[in-house]
C-alpha cells in the first residue's frame, strides 16, 4: 500500500487572492484549505478597504499536484479572486543560492596593493618556493569543492550536471552555514571515469578538499579511490561516508535505548549502491555482529551470478548464513532494518516478525520504505530521512564538521578512524541523560554537533 505524503514546506505556496471584508471571509478560506488536505502556514493581509481586501495565503501542500489541486479549489470558489500563485521553494532559487565576496576591504589604493598588484607578487613566490604555503596564504585553507557528473541526483537519477546545479549550491550553503567551510558546485559534463578523474585533479590546487556527490555506483568507488591516490588533500564521498557516519552515530544511540550490544546485533540492509556499502563497511568497524545485504534480487550471498565486483564482495563478506531468499525473509529475526533504497518496499508484517524490540531505519527519500506510522506499531525506535519526522537521519550532521576537522588539520587524506571518531561525538552531542525512542541524534541545527564533530576529526586525523 502506497503511504500519502504528507504536506511539507519542500511544496509550499503563496497565493495572493480577492476576498469580499465580510469577518468570515478569512475563515472560509483556511478552512478550504485545510479540507483540500493543506497546511495553512500564514494569511498576510495586503490591502483591504470598506468592501474587499486582498490577502496573501501562504500554505503548505504534499506535491506539485497537489499545489495545483489547491489552486483550482480556490479559483473555482465564486467569492475568491485569485490573482497570482507563487512556488516558495522556486523563490527561494531565484539567482541561486550563494555568491562570493571579499574577506578583506579594497578601499583605497594601499589595500590594493597588498591585496593585489605589486603586493601580491610576493605572496606568489613565496608559495613558488614553497608549495604547502598555499594552504596557509591562500583559499586552500577552508575551501572545498562539491563535485558531481549528475548521475545519481537525490533519488532523482541521471538529470546531469546544470540540474544538479541548485543541490550542489544548497550542499555549498549547508557546509558555510555549519561548519565556516567555503564550498563551491563543480559540476562535470562528462561521466566518464578517466575524465572526472583527470578534471578534478587538475583543480585540486585551489581546494583544502573533494566532497564528491550524487555519482552513480559504482562508478563512485573507482573515481572516489584514484583521487585518494592521486591527491595529496582529503576525498569524500558523502553519499558513502557522510551517510555512514550519521546512521551508525543514529545506531549507537537506539541500540542504547533497546539495551543491546553491537556484536549482539544482526541488521538487513536493502540497498547496495554507494550508501548501503558504506554504512555496512563501517558498521563492520563499529563490530556489528552481522548484515544480511539486499537489493533488487533479493539477498547477496556467496553463490550468486553477478558481473557487479561490489555486489561479489558484499555477498562473500557479510550474510554470515548464506541466506539466499527475499527482503521479507532477511528480516525476519533481524534486530535492525536500514534502508537505503526504494519507497514501499517493507510491510508492517515484516517489522513484527523481527527480534525483540526491532529497530527501523527507513531512510529512502522523499517517500521511505516503509511508513513511519506502519513502522511505529511493530519497532522500538523508527527514524527514517524526512526533516517533519523524529529522529532524522541527515548527512548535514556530518559534512560540515567533518571537513571543518580535516582543514583544521591539514589533512592529506581521511580514515575509518575519523569516521568512527565523527559518529561518536554525533551520538554524544544526544547525551546518555536525555536519548529516547524518538530522540537518537541531535538536530541539524545544534549549534553544538559540527564543532564536536571537528574536534574529534581533527584529533582523529593527528
Amino acid at each position: 500500500m502506497t503511504a500519502a505524503r504528507l504536506p511539507s514546506a519542500g511544496f509550499s505556496i503563496t497565493v495572493r487572492l480577492a476576498l469580499s471584508a465580510d469577518p468570515g471571509a478569512a475563515g472560509r478560506l483556511a478552512t478550504v484549505v485545510g479540507q483540500a488536505g493543506a497546511i495553512v502556514t500564514a494569511l498576510d493581509v495586503v490591502a483591504s478597504d470598506n468592501k474587499r481586501m486582498t490577502v496573501d495565503l501562504t500554505c503548505d501542500t504534499s506535491d506539485a499536484a497537489h499545489a495545483e489541486q489547491v489552486t483550482n479549489i480556490l479559483e473555482a470558489m465564486p467569492d475568491f479572486d485569485v490573482k497570482k500563485v507563487s512556488d516558495r521553494t522556486f523563490l527561494v532559487h531565484l539567482g541561486g543560492k550563494i555568491e562570493v565576496t571579499p574577506k578583506v576591504p579594497l578601499r583605497n589604493r594601499d589595500d590594493l596593493s597588498m591585496a593585489y598588484t605589486p603586493g601580491v607578487a610576493r605572496v606568489c613566490m613565496a608559495i613558488a618556493e614553497n608549495p604547502d604555503d598555499a594552504r596557509r596564504l591562500t583559499i586552500k585553507r577552508n575551501t572545498v569543492a562539491v563535485v558531481t557528473d549528475g548521475s545519481a541526483v537525490l533519488g532523482l537519477g541521471n538529470i546531469g550536471p546544470a540540474a544538479a546545479m541548485p543541490v550542489m549550491e544548497g550542499k555549498a550553503a549547508l557546509f558555510k552555514k555549519f561548519g565556516d567551510v567555503d564550498a563551491w558546485p563543480v559540476c562535470l559534463d562528462t561521466q566518464d571515469t578517466d575524465e572526472i578523474v583527470n578534471i578534478v585533479a587538475a583543480l585540486a590546487p585551489t581546494y583544502g578538499g573533494i566532497n564528491l556527490e550524487d555519482i552513480a555506483a559504482p562508478r563512485c568507488f573507482e573515481i572516489e579511490a584514484r583521487l585518494r591516490e592521486r591527491l595529496d588533500i582529503p576525498v569524500f564521498h558523502d553519499d558513502q561516508h557522510g551517510t555512514a557516519i550519521v546512521v551508525l552515530a543514529a545506531l549507537t544511540n537506539a541500540l542504547r535505548v533497546v539495551g543491546k550490544e553491537f556484536a549482539d546485533v544482526r541488521a538487513t540492509i536493502v540497498g547496495c549502491g554507494a550508501a548501503g556499502t558504506a554504512i555496512m563497511r563501517l558498521l563492520e568497524k563499529a563490530g556489528i555482529g552481522d548484515i544480511i545485504p539486499v537489493d533488487r534480487d533479493g539477498a547477496l550471498h556467496s553463490g550468486m551470478e553477478t558481473d557487479n565486483e561490489t555486489w561479489k564482495w558484499l555477498g562473500t563478506h557479510f550474510n554470515k548464513g548464506d541466506y539466499s531468499g527475499d527482503l521479507s525473509g532477511a528480516v525476519e529475526g533481524s534486530d535492525v532494518f536500514i534502508g537505503v533504497s526504494a519507497p514501499n518496499i517493507l510491510k508492517g508484517s515484516d517489522v513484527a516478525k523481527m527480534a525483540k524490540d526491532p529497530i527501523v531505519f527507513a531512510l529512502a527519500n522523499p517517500d521511505p520504505e516503509i511508513s513511519p506510522t506502519e513502522a511505529a506499531r511493530y519497532a522500538a525506535i523508527v527514524a527514517t530521512g524526512r526533516s517533519d519526522q523524529p529522529n532524522q537521519i541527515n548527512n548535514v550532521l556530518a559534512f560540515p564538521g567533518v571537513f571543518r576537522g580535516l582543514l583544521d588539520a591539514q589533512a592529506r587524506d581521511w580514515n575509518d578512524d575519523a569516521a568512527l571518531a565523527a559518529a561518536k561525538a554525533i551520538a554524544d552531542c544526544v547525551g546518555a541523560e536525555k536519548v529516547n525512542a524518538t530522540y537518537i541524534v541531535p538536530s541539524v541545527f545544534d549549534p553544538n554537533v559540527a564543532p564536536a564533530v571537528a574536534a574529534a576529526v581533527k584529533q582523529a586525523m593527528r
